[in-house]
């Protein structure tokens, strides 16, 4: 649910892509999973075109976009190889969404968040000082869902929306550009903080102190809310998700592996088939 809601968010729902976006895709999804590990080979050609029924001129094509966004490299003679994490395009949105289908990344999620406490406290005392009468109540409405939210889902939803709305009243086209590590974070964070219905009503007052302080025009107020509501995040995250708050340099990843150990030939990967109509 949350990798759609993260293309929903971004206005990239609504479109079926092509058979390459779909096998980008699903190996996307593998090798930020690790079922691909860094610097491990994938499955050659041949049998991506046998497992996903499709021609070679549409695997390079799947193969040429993660190739763009940094997760793959193509070397004649020896194969499709998974780059070192260092050189992935974490910023792209496919990239930010194929990490909601995994368990969060300890250090990953501190990183977002970190860019969510830089970014979302200055755009609440600009959303203050800027909004328009619409986009105020856009924070509005969104406050009122999340306090109506008969379920998780509805009150995951209602939250983006929230954040969503504060950062796009701030007017600033380059903020709007970080809308996908707002969003990255937010939506995997959620996997922590908002299992426990009681935690939602929780953060409730914290959302409404922002909303107040945008609505009194209040700059300095907004910004405090914003920053106190995303300490209380840390601090949530800090005790539910082991690691945390640790700055360790890498990550376990856990073990996604889909498929019987006999499907596999000796050195390769399963990558899975495309999900149909993605």
């Amino acid at each position: 649910m949350n990798e759609l809601l993260y293309y929903d968010l971004k206005d990239a729902a609504g479109i079926t892509p092509g058979l390459a976006t779909q096998i980008s895709r699903e190996l996307g999804r593998r090798i930020v999973a690790g079922t691909f590990p860094e610097g491990g080979l994938i499955d050659d050609e041949n049998k991506l075109c046998s497992r996903f029924g499709v021609s070679k001129s549409v695997v390079r094509e799947g193969i040429k976009l993660l190739v763009g966004k940094g997760l793959l490299e193509v070397r004649r003679g020896s194969g499709t190889r998974v780059r070192r994490r260092a050189s992935w395009n974490l910023l792209d949105d496919d990239v930010l969404a194929w990490h909601q289908g995994i368990e969060p990344l300890p250090s990953f999620l501190r990183q977002l968040m970190d860019v969510r406490q830089m970014v979302e406290p200055n755009a609440a005392g600009w959303a203050a000082s800027t909004a328009t009468a619409a986009q105020i109540d856009e924070i509005r409405t969104a406050q009122k869902n999340m306090e109506s939210a008969v379920s998780i889902q509805d009150f995951v939803v209602a939250d983006a929306l929230f954040h969503r709305s504060v950062l796009r009243a701030a007017n600033n086209e380059l903020l709007i550009a970080l809308e996908g590590v707002i969003f990255s974070a937010l939506l995997s964070s959620i996997k922590v903080t908002n299992s426990d219905p009681r935690e939602n009503e929780s953060s409730l007052p914290l959302h409404r102190q922002v909303l107040e302080a945008i609505e009194a025009r209040d700059s300095a107020a907004a910004t405090a809310a914003m920053r106190e509501h995303l300490a209380d995040t840390y601090e949530r995250l800090a005790t539910g998700l082991p690691g945390f708050d640790k700055h360790s340099e890498t990550d376990e990843k856990p073990d996604v592996r889909e498929h019987d150990a006999g499907e596999h030939d000796a050195g390769e990967h399963d990558a899975g088939e495309p999900d149909a109509g993605e």
